[in-house]
């Protein structure tokens, strides 16, 4: 297969860091059978303004450099605590507010495990674009302490000579942030989170805010998504984990301000790895999935947010995909069809990654698929946190070809470009 491997590759990064809140339990009790939250805020409220003014030096000593807006940060976390706890804030110092939020957040490396399973959508944002250039917008898992997934972003231009140029990452990262949640309970159903004004998108993390995220947010597939009445949205289907079950749940944005996190009902939702198609067929919304953690099948529905059972449509028949087989994102519309990236998982769990053509109009028929994989794991790309893994969440056309982001043993991530027409002739 003649694909091409760009040299560029994205690696964790211990050093990108972002403030989170720290929680400590309301119902968490001290020794002295006082709560240990509200005794923190008391010792603080005890110091003298010269003792909180020193105290709160020492920690923008050790922390402004290293994150944006530092001061307004503790100070919005120390509005959420005193919510929470019924402080009288008119009576209570600026220092003191932010060293009471000081002590409630912590410094949280995001990216510090690896960073893996990619997905690419054509850019909001397409002004000033020479011909046969793209400017693209990339999701990133990105795991840190504690093997937490959360989502990461990062924006770039492509060309239709195999060209890739990231944008530069900002100095610092920004956690969205979700409005309107207290902090007196974790929050269970939808909510919606913003990237703050100033943020770049290449700077802006989504991490886990219900119960059901508490643990995850893993590997969004992002689809550019045209509706029956011709407006746009980005969609985005990913695996929310609690470190005990998995639940599908959807993203949704219009503009990369504001995020919807949703959770998905119905008998399919209950898996992992559902692709939306990026429209309605036949008037219906159309999905693929893996309902049994063997083979892939076309869900059908009349909402974005459920999905049941649906027809089984791929089964692994190859020797690199005998175990088991998934997608690789959402599938693509080319004019003979549907193209499908899959993966395949074969001997030695060895992940590799092909493709399958479905019919543009009834894409229950398969009207051919890969008998070799387009890419595999091997060489430089087998070694790291899981080896032998090769995994994309989503590809993107770019003129003639397909640009295909992919994760390397769920560390770092690659690219590589792959003509259409060349990948339809091995099917």
């Amino acid at each position: 297969m003649d694909l091409f491997n760009h040299r560029l590759r994205l690696h964790a990064d211990p050093s990108r860091v972002v403030v989170r809140p720290f929680h400590i339990a309301q119902s968490a009790i001290n020794g002295q059978g006082q709560s240990r939250s509200q005794r923190m805020i008391d010792e603080v409220l005890a110091m003298t303004p010269q003792q909180a003014s020193d105290q709160l030096a020492t920690v923008l000593k050790d922390f402004e450099a290293r994150h944006w807006q530092t001061r307004r940060v503790f100070m919005t976390r120390y509005a959420e605590i005193a919510e929470v706890h019924g402080l009288d804030t008119p009576s209570i110092d600026d220092e003191k507010r932010q060293l009471i939020g000081a002590y409630f957040c912590h410094e949280y490396s995001y990216a510090a495990a690896a960073l893996m399973n990619p997905s690419a959508v054509p850019h909001p944002d397409q002004s000033g674009m020479p011909e046969g250039a793209q400017r693209i917008l990339m999701s990133l898992r990105a795991v840190g302490e504690g093997h937490i997934s959360s989502v990461a972003f990062r924006e770039g231009i492509i060309t239709d000579d195999d060209e890739l140029t990231l944008a530069p990452e900002p100095p610092f990262a920004t956690a969205a942030d979700a409005h309107g949640i207290d902090g007196k309970e974790t929050p269970r159903g939808p909510v919606t989170v913003h990237r703050h004004r100033d943020s770049t998108l290449s700077g802006t993390v989504i991490f886990p805010i219900t119960e059901a995220q508490s643990k995850g947010l893993e590997d969004l597939r992002l689809v550019h998504f045209m509706h029956d009445d011709g407006s746009v949205e980005w969609l985005g289907t990913y695996t929310a984990y609690n470190g005990a079950s998995i639940q599908s749940e959807l993203l949704r944005t219009r503009d990369f301000r504001a995020f919807d996190l949703v959770p998905m009902t119905g008998s399919a939702a209950r898996n992992k790895g559902i692709a939306l198609f990026p429209r309605t067929v036949n008037g219906e919304y159309l999905s693929i999935g893996r309902q049994d953690g063997e083979n892939l099948y076309l869900l059908r529905s009349d909402r974005l947010d459920h999905w049941d059972d649906g027809e089984l449509i791929l089964t692994p028949i190859f020797p690199w995909e005998l175990v088991q087989i998934g997608n690789c994102g959402p599938p693509i519309e080319v004019d003979e069809g549907w193209l499908l990236l899959t993966h395949g998982v074969g001997p030695m769990r060895k992940y590799s990654i092909g493709a399958a053509l479905l019919d543009k109009n009834d894409p229950s028929k398969v009207l051919g698929r890969t008998r070799e994989p387009i890419l595999a794991a091997a060489d430089q790309d087998r070694e790291g946190y899981v080896p032998n893994v090769v995994y994309t969440c989503g590809a993107m056309r770019q003129g003639d070809k397909l640009f295909m982001p992919y994760g390397i043993a769920d560390s770092s991530v690659g690219f590589a470009f792959v003509e259409i027409s060349k990948l339809l002739a091995l099917m």
